[in-house]
């Protein structure tokens, strides 16, 4: 029997909203408001006070297992550049900006240099103000000439809301620049009467990367004088381009600067960065361009009092017996109820949709108790609503009507919050990145700010909350992400014909798997060669043929059954999971029962009820390997990665009570298998390791289900992946390998780059698994160690001991010298092993 544990993701899309400017304070993310009730910094409550006061409930000071005071630091000016145009400088200075931060001088000298320049800096250090400034002075140049567009600027943002916020502050800021700069924003949204306009006049374009993938580059012809004059391409919030998320931009931007040249364009691109490990190597990843760094923060910050905090044990046993921690959602709705009976505004970070509904649902039942009026000042905000139900929420958000918000990763961009006084997060967000970017979303006005994280019952979340230097004291992490994944790469490629014949000439910006690539897409009938290039052969768009968020396919859409009124979609790829029949569905505070789901018309049916549970699917998986790339001793066993397949069918769900858990039932279901082919990091042990680890035939499937368990949960403290990017499994006698062997693979076709870099740190990551392992005070494991809630055998065999055991010694025989994550050479195309039945397919097929 093989034991499981599946990835699943999400995305969101955010809508713009509208206000007003107002003068400078400070320079951060370019924060001009005036919309928002004035505040007095020093008739607020200091962070630690505000800290104390939650503390000061029956039991809860000793939820607190570390407080983490970061003091405040002054910041350290400079001058513009002196090619800046004064016109510009005098603007910075009338929006209340006298002189710049040192890194935002620095950005603009390698942006006039003509140098491509990532700026990698913390939370409201005004990396904005960095490349706009640069942007704006040439585009004042570009307006001299005869058309009034010697030049353009094109700006994307990995949400609409991110692209409308922005272009706000940069209107507000080039108001005295008058006509020379006109700015607008160019997506899903745009009105079609509007977007001849943007084409034809626009110097300063924001966008998204869906949009330059669907609407821009296939109809390059009609944005033909924007391109030639395209001097700028700015990449905001570059860090969250990871995975195959961020392995589709970078070929989206190697399809523009494509283009670019094709009008005789060579753009420079200025990229923003929360502070990352390595930020020019991931930059050069994601542009295929040399890229310069700048990552030495010089502005300012107030005081952040930062605590861990663990919900207590309740008085409940889950599976096997194991002892239950009161769930981060309901610890997370408790504190956002507190902070907003104190006045305090704050936002609660939650990492699904279905979390943030639930936290905002309990805090306005418990503030409705204290105050009736209260309730209307907390929401949930999250994707997959509709765009006019997200503009009236950000309205609220930035006009201080709303105190207190539970949001998804959709606010945890640079959207600008400014006011806030103190951030929840519910659950360790995947990545150190993130936790700080989240964390800085308070304090964005000079304030002092409180941030608290609440652990998560799984494996990383005790592990960090009682290993703070975990946390506190380790550089972020690099970012991850694989532009030659074959299932990547092919659409892009079938796109950029599309756009125009692929010549010899443009292999080397795709990348060295183009050559074994293309025969394959001729092969499948979507590219021919004609003389000397690949045209694409069919009439439907080419650039349809992939999601670049990783979707794949329709969304379903979730249907009223008596209405017949559209409440919202899910990724196809999660509907198995999260919207099959009799699953629970939430949205805006309201529950759901899904009465079935059509896969054929994507399609589920929901009519709304009051079930006492939340609903959490279980599945079975298996995996075979179909080339092994890499393969290293340890000990008697081996290390290895290399191409896997992996088949997975959800079979049942759980029902589970919403306030602690427990499990109340189990429902079968009958929904068709779905087949990945990926790369895995995998790890076998031997008979004579069993024996040292004193590991017999009886505990060996509980051993390393646990150890697969645990490990999954501990890589994305070592990889810029979520818990969900990833799945695993662990076979006591896997008939590929013919010993006891434990997987991780990403959740993508194609691989994600995560099991990559796991195979590089598999020492320190299955060190810090053994740890997390070990030290959980439980007797048998738990969701702290052990137990995983999305475990498709129900965390059934499972051997605390037995997996401390084994990995001890693993670790013992650990080779020293793993290779290095950084900028690896990509193995040849997975392919089939000698005499298969089975042959691979084309990434498109």
């Amino acid at each position: 029997m093989a034991f499981n544990h599946l990835p699943a993701g999400v995305h969101d899309a955010l809508d713009p909203l509208s206000v007003t400017p107002v003068t400078h304070s400070m320079p951060m993310a370019i924060n001009h408001r005036s919309d928002r009730p004035p505040t007095d910094n020093a008739s607020r409550p200091a962070p630690g006070t505000v800290l104390d006061r939650l503390a000061s409930g029956p039991g809860r000071a000793s939820r607190i297992t570390h407080t983490e005071h970061l003091p405040p630091r002054a910041g350290r000016h400079a001058v513009w550049p002196d090619r800046i145009r004064p016109e510009v400088v005098a603007a910075v200075q009338a929006a209340g900006i006298e002189h710049p931060w040192a890194h935002q001088a620095r950005a603009a000298e390698h942006a006039l240099d003509g140098e491509s320049v990532v700026v990698s800096t913390g939370t409201a250090s005004g990396k904005s103000l960095g490349y706009l400034v640069p942007v704006l002075s040439r585009l004042l140049e570009g307006s001299e000439a005869p058309n009034g567009r010697g030049a353009t600027a094109l700006y994307l943002a990995p949400t609409k809301a991110l692209a409308a916020d922005q272009c706000r502050a940069v209107k507000d800021l080039s108001r005295p620049l008058g006509n020379s700069v006109r700015t607008a924003v160019y997506d899903g949204d745009t009105p079609f009467e509007e977007r001849e306009w943007v084409r034809q006049y626009a110097t300063y374009v924001l966008t998204n990367p869906d949009m330059l993938h669907r609407g821009i580059l296939p109809s390059h012809a009609r944005w033909s004088s924007f391109l030639r004059a395209l001097k700028y391409v700015v990449v905001d919030e570059c860090h969250t381009y990871r995975g195959v998320f961020g392995s589709h931009v970078a070929q989206v931007l190697r399809r523009l600067r494509r283009l670019c040249a094709r009008y005789g364009a060579s753009p420079v691109f200025l990229l923003a960065s929360a502070t990352a490990a390595e930020p020019a190597v991931a930059a050069r990843r994601l542009t295929g361009l040399p890229v310069a760094e700048v990552a030495e923060d010089a502005s300012p910050r107030g005081e952040l009092v930062f605590a861990l905090w663990e919900p207590p044990l309740t008085e409940l046993h889950g599976e096997k017996g194991a002892p239950v921690r009161r769930t981060a959602t309901a610890e997370t709705a408790d504190l956002l109820t507190d902070l907003t009976v104190q006045g305090v505004r704050s936002i609660a970070f939650v990492r699904s949709r279905r979390g943030a509904e639930l936290i905002s649902v309990i805090a306005k039942e418990r503030l409705a108790e204290i105050d009736r009026s209260l309730p209307r000042r907390v929401a949930a905000y999250r994707g997959g609503y509709l765009p006019e139900e997200r503009r009236a929420l950000e309205r609220a958000l930035h006009s201080g009507e709303l105190l207190g918000l539970a949001a998804t990763t959709a606010l945890e961009l640079g959207v600008d919050v400014s006011g806030l006084d103190a951030v929840v997060i519910a659950g360790y967000p995947g990545t150190r990145a993130s936790l700080w970017q989240q964390a800085g979303r308070a304090g964005r006005s000079g304030q002092g700010a409180l941030a608290v994280l609440v652990a998560r019952d799984d494996p990383l979340d005790t592990f960090l909350v009682h290993h703070p230097e975990a946390l506190f004291d380790q550089p972020v992490e690099s970012t991850v992400l694989d532009p030659d994944n074959p299932y990547v790469l092919a659409p892009h490629l079938c796109a950029a014909a599309a756009e125009l014949p692929l010549t010899d000439d443009d292999l080397a910006l795709f990348g060295p798997a183009c050559a074994e690539l293309l025969p394959q897409l001729e092969a499948a009938k979507l590219l021919r060669r004609r003389t000397k290039a690949w045209h694409w052969t069919r009439r439907e768009r080419a650039a349809d043929l992939t999601d670049i968020r990783g979707g794949g396919g329709r969304p379903v859409q979730i249907v009223e059954a008596g209405t017949g009124r559209l409440l919202g979609t899910v990724d196809e790829e999660a509907a198995h999971a999260t919207v099959h029949e009799g699953a629970v569905h939430l949205h805006q505070g309201r529950t759901y029962l899904v009465r079935s789901l059509d896969l054929e018309d994507s399609v589920a049916l929901v009519e709304e009820a009051s079930p006492p549970y939340s609903t959490a699917a279980r599945d079975t998986t298996a995996i075979s390997v179909l080339e092994t790339d890499v393969e290293i001793p340890w000990g008697d066993g081996r290390l290895c990665y290399g191409s896997v397949e992996v088949t997975n069918q959800v079979v049942s769900f759980l029902r589970r009570r919403v306030m602690t858990g427990e499990v109340l039932g189990e429902t079968k279901l009958d929904l068709p298998p779905r087949t990945l082919r990926t790369r895995a990091v995998w790890w076998t042990v031997t008979e004579d390791q069993l024996d040292a680890a004193r590991v017999n035939p009886e505990i060996l499937g509980g051993a390393l289900h646990a150890a697969e368990h645990a490990s999954i949960g501990m890589l994305p403290l070592f990889a810029t992946c979520d818990r969900w990017d990833i799945g695993g499994v662990s076979v006591p006698l896997h008939p590929d390998t013919l010993l006891p062997t434990v997987f991780v693979y990403d959740g993508h076709p194609g691989g994600a780059g995560f099991a990559e870099r796991a195979f590089h740190t598999a020492r320190e990551w299955l060190t810090a698994t053994r740890e997390a392992i070990a030290s959980c005070e439980c007797d048998a494991g738990c969701p702290s160690c052990i137990q995983s809630p999305k475990c498709g055998n129900g965390n059934e065999p499972l051997h605390k001991r037995g997996a401390v055991r084994l990995l001890t010694v693993l670790l013992r025989d650990a080779p020293q010298d793993l290779g290095s994550p950084e900028d690896p050479k990509r193995p040849e195309d997975p392919a089939e092993p000698e005499g298969s039945d089975n042959p691979a397919p084309t990434p498109l097929s």
